[in-house]
């Protein structure tokens, strides 16, 4: 039950509560206000005609039914009457209910009896009038209680609405005010609004000191790989190359991780047929630096149904080329590439991601698990940060049979002709490609 419901629900019970308890009470006190009045009517009849009989001895009284030991008369107010005291009590009458009075005398019981029927009649109109009025205050009550409700539900699913769409990423979304600066609702937005603005503060720090270092790091990174190639033949100069060639590609790829989280770059789409652009891509993972290249083929593409899709083919490149290196450095072969419709499925034979990848998605310099393999883990949030760039879905899931499975789902325009088979290419690992 959503808070709308229980709010309105609570009135509701709230509401039927307190008016069946006013009803009861108003009703108990008309009961007594009327058997009062009655009794009393009652007992100044008897003394009245207590009196006359007293001179008479005689009982007269047609308007009061008076009587004699009446056979009608209560047997709990005869008993009283016959001890010698007066009494009244309500109880039944030939006319109907009766308000009873009667006093002994001689041995005798003298009585009478006043109609109490109109009474009766006054209190069931008291009663449903106190009915009417009893479910037209709920209901008005009822319906306060759900426009209540909704305006508050309504304010707290905007509250929320906002806070899903800074969770997802846009620290720019504000709730704004929703009040009176007392409520708490409107407290509430204004504790969301101060967080998000928080966080996009310190998220630009980040991002600003990242872009900064990169940048600074850049241009002596550059004349170390150009001093470094100008160093005699040997296995020393080989190491010092390959490691150089290393951080030269970790500081391109802060740089684009930094330019993917400002948004500085725009997507250039186009239409273009899926099946040769993923073969262009799949050739063109360079080898794994300072490693042969295998005998085997490394890569197996496989076209089902090739598409044609709205996309930018160089940010794709970097998706793609990534995900397939990620899979060749920390998965096993066969590393299998298959193209159906306008969706791209890479897998792998490997151990499959670790479950904090599936579960909270790639994180830049978390390299997971140690049998993995070594990484900065930006190969993943780059392919992740493209994708988003251009309107690509992308699945992290590991695969029933074992492996890694990585899913693209492009936005696609049309089939084309089916192509069947194997495209066997040999592709090796980049060195910028880490899945940890």
């Amino acid at each position: 039950m959503n808070l709308r419901r229980q709010i309105a629900t609570t009135v509701a019970v709230v509401s039927c509560l307190v008016a069946l308890a006013l009803g009861l009470l108003v009703h108990q006190a008309m009961v007594r206000q009327h058997e009062a009045q009655a009794r009393a009517t009652a007992e100044r009849a008897l003394d009245s005609l207590l009196d006359a009989y007293e001179n008479s001895r005689q009982v007269v009284a047609p308007t009061w039914h008076a009587a004699v030991d009446d056979p009608g008369l209560p047997p709990d107010l005869r008993r009283l009457a016959l001890r010698g005291h007066h009494g009244s009590e309500l109880g039944a009458s030939p006319a109907g209910t009766a308000m009873w009075a009667a006093a002994g005398s001689g041995g005798q019981v003298i009585s009478l009896w006043v109609d109490y029927s109109q009474d009766e009649r006054a209190i069931a109109d008291l009663d449903r009038t106190i009915l009417v009025s009893a479910v037209l205050s709920v209901l008005v009550t009822v319906l306060a209680g759900v426009l209540a409700a909704h305006r508050i539900s309504g304010r707290l699913r905007g509250a929320a609405r906002t806070a899903r769409t800074i969770a997802q990423g846009d620290l720019t979304a504000r709730i704004g005010p929703l009040g009176r600066p007392r409520d708490e609702v409107a407290e509430l937005a204004a504790a969301v609004d101060s967080m998000s603005a928080a966080l996009r503060s310190k998220l630009e720090n980040e991002q600003r000191f990242t872009a900064d270092v990169a940048h600074e790091l850049r241009t002596p990174l550059t004349g170390l790989l150009t001093a470094a190639g100008l160093l005699p033949p040997g296995r020393p100069t080989e190491l010092v190359q390959d490691r150089v060639r290393v951080l030269c590609s970790l500081t391109e790829e802060l740089l684009e991780v930094s330019r993917l989280d400002a948004g500085a770059e725009r997507p250039e789409l186009s239409v273009v047929p899926l099946g040769p652009l993923v073969t262009r891509i799949v050739e063109g993972v360079p080898p794994l630096a300072g490693s042969p290249l295998p005998a085997a083929p490394a890569v197996e593409l496989r076209i089902e149904r090739a598409a044609q899709v709205t996309t930018d083919p160089r940010r794709l490149d970097r998706v793609l080329g990534n995900l397939v290196a990620n899979a060749q450095r920390h998965g096993a072969p066969p590393v299998r590439v298959v193209v159906d419709g306008h969706r791209i499925t890479v897998r792998d034979h490997g151990p499959g991601y670790p479950e904090d990848v599936l579960r909270e998605g790639p994180q830049r310099f978390r390299t997971g698990a140690r049998e993995r393999g070594q990484g900065h883990g930006l190969g993943l949030t780059i392919a992740q940060g493209h994708a988003a760039a251009i309107g690509v879905e992308l699945r992290l899931e590991n695969h029933p049979g074992g492996g890694a499975v990585a899913e693209l789902r492009l936005p696609g325009v049309e089939l084309m002709e089916h192509q069947d088979g194997w495209a066997r290419g040999v592709v090796a690992v980049r060195t910028d490609g880490d899945r940890r």
